[in-house]
């Protein structure tokens, strides 16, 4: 399904689409993204750009959340290559892991038990609504991670289905079955939709991973043998979901449930029962603990007591160091798979008991306020999750307040479970971290806010828990404890490993979600042997951060997340047993799971091209004629690693030394761009790696890498199940590439979620679309004349190209694409279009409109290619647009902006004081308000500067900002000790108020006295232009000091208008042309007009008057009984004699007539409108 698009027609979108397929074709057939590295050159910054976008996995379409990542690549080649560099922007198709594996033994199980085509159980169609968890989780990206198969088709369908739902038919479907088919299928779909949207990729340089492509496979083992050779990888036990009952690690297709569950890691609070007596005493000797899992251990300086449920099922257990631990079975049997019982699998289960017998229990809990707090009943606590003992923070926890509350509120309720007052009634919620909006107890606030009745109001109290949740991870700071101050990002970990340390918790882990085996066993997660790379090593870690040191993040949000990463990681397991991927070169009995094999493989885009034989699983011959068992370690070490000419190769020398030479100058990669929740495992997995396999070798550390958030369509997340979705190749065609892409570049630039809004897609089409016009209605206009000398508005004109050429690129620069297509498309075009209306009758210049159209082509080209290649043919180049350099641009003149932006603001004001001046005053009761008749001129006053007493207090004001005083009772009294200002003292700190909110949005330049330029003759040479926008007759300019003390409210940089109305009188103007369309209009004449200003007013009279410069003006020969006779069609001109351009109208007041060259018009003149 995908989000639903209406539109009235598609004429455009197939206009740009027709557009871009010739403009693909023109590209293709020049290989112009084929590059190969150059002879000479040593491929620095300044002559090569090369940049990569994690492969995506081949399971399915990519939608337009992928596309979003890659425009960001794409659109920084484009700019890049328009700065002259040599680029390169390869692209992959990842396969290795275990989605593929796994789906394709779905349908080859499904095939098995439902026949061809499958038939399924009706209940099938039932999608079973997953439980919630009990509290937001903040989870760490790198753990517990869905699997890509989950993620992309959802939970609770066949497989079958979820192909069917990828719009493939049951014959089809049959043949993924077979693992390889998948391989086959998917990467040409893909690089068939990326070819559609105008990627600049260098395709011969594409690949499948795993061993079903040897080149890429030999050197994923080569980079593993180096990796072990440097002790990077080890051998130990790791943490992974397990079944008892089958003795083994269950993996997602051994899974009958639970497909993509991860394990949860929890800490595990150690409170100890004080004086252990009844069924504890026993166990006395080596201390009883009440454990409980949390996931906020950064909170367990507000425990004011500890539930448990009266009646649910406890045990009592020993540790292999003596300790008992209370808790549930099921959590025991957890347990017993991760180190902490003597014998593997053995639980140690001393007793069994229900929670009411342990209410009412003394415990001492680690970092509490309270030295001793009590076990007491909560009602709603689950089994099937945690230990069934919850530690109870009730100042961050909503749940724990309300039970408290009802506890401390219901005397019956202590009565009821022998709890008495004591160990209630004392304890209230601890201040432990102040959040934004929610204060320092933040529970007590939102439960509250919410009205929030009691412990059962649980829809209220799961909106309570997301608020109060995920606010104060994101946003909250510790007031309490050794690390007050810290934010609860900064402070959770640490709290975490001091608590462990000290031996007061323990890292516990179980399955994110019920996970049942095919034998259908409930499994857990134990401790395996694993091959892990040590991502905690010191050394290797601290080398990671000199490799952060020196990259560019485009953000201090990212490089936070880094260093936050760094802070945190450990190992990571590197193997598997089950799915597809390259052997362990030295223990073939594993695979290198997918996000190992992912770190540098950047490396071999730079060779691929050589080696891959135009093929992306390497199944045809090279052009090196190299085999993929001729790639021995040493050979790699040659190429990636400056090692001497392998001694015993099969490989000619002169081949080597290309390959090398290709690594050699495209290495490093410049930018890496991703989505940001990458960061926490594939981006910083990257950087360690780089590290390991370069280590003397910086300059071949990833130098940058861009980070973007997810992409929401129309404000909303994009899902399938919702029919909110788009893929790419759905996006293509309802948008078009370019239309797509420009909505894209205009998504969003930060970090933060993206938003693709579908109409501003739309918008975007009509706006090329009208770009595209435009050009042929310029190109075709035989009116358009070149100026030798460029007047005022040519002058404007080319400082704000200037101006945004500059501004543009400065953002592609820093990766900012919706920055760079604001400056670089909208206000460029609205640049334009403000200089083609100030131009108005004398026209635009040539010269430069065909400049502003080229600058524009290149500037935009980045984002939309395919408009910008056809405008360029259109202009008459023959090269390809691509292949051109960023405009060289000039010195910008601000002050010539700053006049025009004067002008436009001015005349702006202009117009609200004309509406105003038109807007009839109130009348008196019953009486229609009289009409106002609309001026004819005007008089624009200007003030050369500030009165004196003015002057004194900007200079002041002035003064005292630069030294930081911003305090306005500050400002008054200094402006007291002024004696120039006694007098004006009324009217100084109004004054000083109006000044300093100028200053704050226009910096202490709003304070100067005057300005830098002569308002006077802007406003002179611009007379036309405030004329015809205001549609009056006339303009006159003075000085303020002829308004006399009312001038002083003249400043300047904001002159006062005046409109009066000078007497006219009106004449009928007659249109005789037949099927004109023209009307009869009755036309105020002024004293002194010519004829261009009688036929300029009446094209704003009559509006089938489109151009005045073509209106010629007659009259009648005889006023009395011309006017009378019939007019002739064959000789419409008998009886009238044009007006010459010199004539003036003069008026007779007296009579009530006009005349001209000293005859009377009579009743009225005829116009005509030539060549019509």
């Amino acid at each position: 399904m995908s989000a639903a698009v209406d539109r009235k027609g598609t004429f455009k979108v197939e206009f740009l689409k027709e557009i871009e397929k010739k403009a693909q074709e023109k590209w293709e057939n020049i290989k112009v993204y084929e590059v190969d590295a150059p002879q000479h050159g040593d491929g620095n910054s300044d002559e090569k750009f090369m940049v990569t976008f994690p492969y995506p996995y081949m399971n399915g379409r990519l939608h337009l959340g992928h596309t979003f990542t890659i425009c960001k690549c794409e659109f920084a080649v484009g700019f890049q290559r328009l700065k002259g560099k040599k680029c390169l922007f390869p692209f992959g198709f990842h396969v290795t892991g275990m989605p593929i594996k796994a789906c394709a033994d779905k349908i080859k199980r499904e095939l098995d038990t439902y026949g061809f085509p499958p038939q399924f159980p009706e209940e099938s169609a039932v999608v079973v609504e997953e439980k919630k968890s009990d509290e937001p989780i903040i989870k760490d990206k790198a753990k517990g991670k869905k699997s890509k198969a989950v993620a992309k088709a959802g939970s609770g369908k066949y497989q079958w289905q979820i192909m069917k739902s990828l719009g493939l038919e049951d014959e089809e479907i049959r043949s993924f079955a077979d693992v390889n088919h998948w391989l086959q299928y998917f990467p040409p779909k893909t690089e068939a939709d990326l070819r559609a949207m105008g990627l600049r990729v260098d395709w011969r340089r594409s690949f499948i991973t795993t061993d079903a492509n040897p080149f890429y496979d030999s050197f994923v083992r080569w980079q593993f043998v180096k990796l072990k050779e440097r002790n990077k990888i080890k051998f130990g036990k790791r943490y992974t979901i397990y079944s008892p009952k089958d003795g083994q690690p269950c993996m997602d297709h051994d899974r009958s449930s639970g497909e993509g569950v991860g394990a949860q890691e929890y800490t595990l609070i150690k409170m100890k029962v004080i004086n252990p007596s009844g069924r504890f005493e026993k166990y006395a000797k080596n201390g009883v603990y009440m454990v409980a899992a949390t996931l906020r251990p950064e909170t367990m300086y507000g425990q004011t007591n500890c539930w448990v449920r009266p009646d649910m099922a406890y045990i009592a257990c020993r540790l292999k160091n003596g300790e008992v631990w209370v808790c549930t079975k099921r959590a025991a049997r957890n347990m017993c798979f991760q180190g902490f019982m003597e014998t593997e699998g053995d639980p140690t289960i001393l007793e069994e008991f229900d929670g009411q017998e342990i209410l009412g229990v003394a415990l001492s809990a680690p970092l509490a306020h309270y030295k001793t707090i009590y076990t007491l009943p909560m009602l709603t606590i689950k089994d099937d999750k945690g230990t069934g003992v919850v530690t109870s923070v009730p100042s961050d926890s909503p749940d724990d307040w309300a039970a408290l509350r009802d506890l401390k509120n219901k005397q019956p309720f202590r009565e009821k479970y022998g709890i008495t007052d004591e160990m209630v009634l004392p304890f209230d919620p601890v201040p432990i971290i102040s959040i934004p909006e929610y204060g320092d107890l933040s529970a007590v606030t939102v439960v509250d806010k919410l009205k929030i009745q009691s412990q059962n109001d649980r829809d209220k109290l799961a909106e309570a828990k997301e608020l109060v949740y995920l606010k104060g991870f994101y946003e909250g700071k510790m007031v309490i404890g050794n690390h007050k101050g810290k934010t609860v990002q900064e402070a959770k970990p640490l709290i975490k490993d001091e608590l462990v340390k000290e031996g007061s918790a323990v890292i516990y882990m179980e399955p994110e979600k019920t996970v049942i085996s095919r034998s259908q066993d409930e499994c857990v997660v134990a401790l395996c042997d694993q091959w892990y790379l040590d991502y905690g090593d010191e050394g290797w870690k601290t080398s990671t951060r000199s490799a952060l040191g020196q990259l560019n993040t485009f953000s201090d949000e990212v490089r936070k997340n880094f260093e936050s990463t760094l802070g945190w990681l450990q190992e990571h397991a590197c193997s598997r047993t089950y799915g597809l991927g390259s052997k362990m070169p030295w223990d073939e009995s594993w695979l290198i799971e997918g996000l190992s094999d992912s770190t540098i493989y950047m490396a071999y885009y730079t060779v691929a091209h050589m080696l891959q034989g135009g093929t992306y699983d390497s199944s045809k011959p090279n052009v090196l004629n190299i085999k993929a068992e001729d790639m021995t370690h040493e050979v790699w070490d040659y190429i990636f690693l400056k090692a001497p000419f392998p001694a015993n190769t099969k490989i000619a020398k002169e081949a080597l030394e290309k390959l090398r030479r290709e690594f050699e100058y495209w290495y490093p990669c410049d930018i890496r761009v991703s989505g940001k929740d990458l960061v926490p495992n594939h981006l910083t997995y990257a950087l360690y790696n780089h590290v390991a396999m370069w280590p003397e070798t910086p300059g071949n550390w990833i130098q940058g890498i861009r980070a973007n958030g997810h992409l929401l369509l129309n404000s909303e997340k994009m899902s399938k199940s919702t029919g909110n979705f788009l893929t790419l190749a759905e996006a293509i065609d309802k948008f078009s590439a370019d239309g797509m892409r420009l909505a894209l570049a205009d998504a969003g630039d930060s970090v933060e979620d993206a938003n693709f809004v579908t109409a501003s897609a739309d918008a975007g089409i009509l706006r090329l679309y009208t770009f595209v016009e435009w050009v042929k209605d310029v190109l075709a206009d035989k009116s358009l004349q070149t100026r030798q000398i460029m007047n005022f508005h040519d002058n404007v004109f080319i400082n704000e190209m200037n101006l945004k050429l500059k501004q543009a690129h400065d953002a592609y620069d820093k990766l900012l694409f919706k920055e760079a297509l604001k400056m670089g498309f909208f206000e460029l075009q609205t640049a334009r279009d403000k200089y083609r209306e100030l131009c108005g009758e004398d026209g635009m210049n040539k010269d430069l409109v065909l400049k502003y159209i080229e600058w524009q082509c290149i500037i935009l080209s980045p984002i939309c290619p395919h408009v910008c290649e056809h405008i360029w043919e259109l202009l008459g180049h023959k090269d390809t647009i691509l292949n051109v350099q960023w405009p060289k641009e000039s010195e910008v003149d601000l002050t010539v902006i700053a006049q025009s932006d004067y002008l436009m603001e001015s005349v702006r004001d202009f117009r609200i004081k004309l509406k105003s001046y038109l807007t009839p005053g109130k009348s008196k009761k019953g009486a229609a308000p009289a009409a106002i008749e609309p001026p004819t001129h005007c008089t624009v006053y200007v003030a050369k500067s500030y009165p004196p007493w003015q002057c004194i207090v900007l200079d002041t004001m002035k003064e005292m900002l630069k030294n930081g005083v911003t305090d306005k009772k500050a400002i008054s009294v200094e402006m007291g000790k002024k004696s120039e200002l006694k007098k004006f003292m009324k009217r100084v700190m109004p004054f000083v108020a109006f000044m300093m909110d100028k200053a704050e949005s226009s910096g202490l330049s709003a304070l100067d006295t005057s300005l830098p330029w002569d308002e006077m003759e802007v406003l002179r040479n611009n007379v036309v232009y405030i004329i015809n926008s205001l549609q009056l007759e006339g303009c006159d300019l003075a000085w303020s000091t002829e308004l006399g003390e009312r001038g002083e409210d003249v400043r300047p940089g904001q002159p006062l208008i005046t409109f009066r109305t000078e007497e006219s009188i009106k004449l009928k103007m007659i249109n005789n042309q037949p099927f004109s369309g023209l009307f009869d209009v009755h036309l105020p004449i002024l004293e002194g007009d010519s004829p261009v200003k009688v036929a300029t007013r009446l094209a704003r009279t009559e509006r089938g008057v489109k151009d005045s410069k073509k209106v010629e003006l007659y009259r009648w020969q005889d006023t009395v009984l011309g006017p009378r006779q019939m007019p002739s069609m064959e000789n419409q001109l008998k009886g009238l004699e044009l007006i010459p351009g010199e004539a003036k109208f003069t008026l007779d007041k007296e009579t009530g007539t006009v005349k001209c060259q000293g005859k009377d018009l009579g009743p009225g003149i005829v116009y005509r409108m030539a060549n019509v």
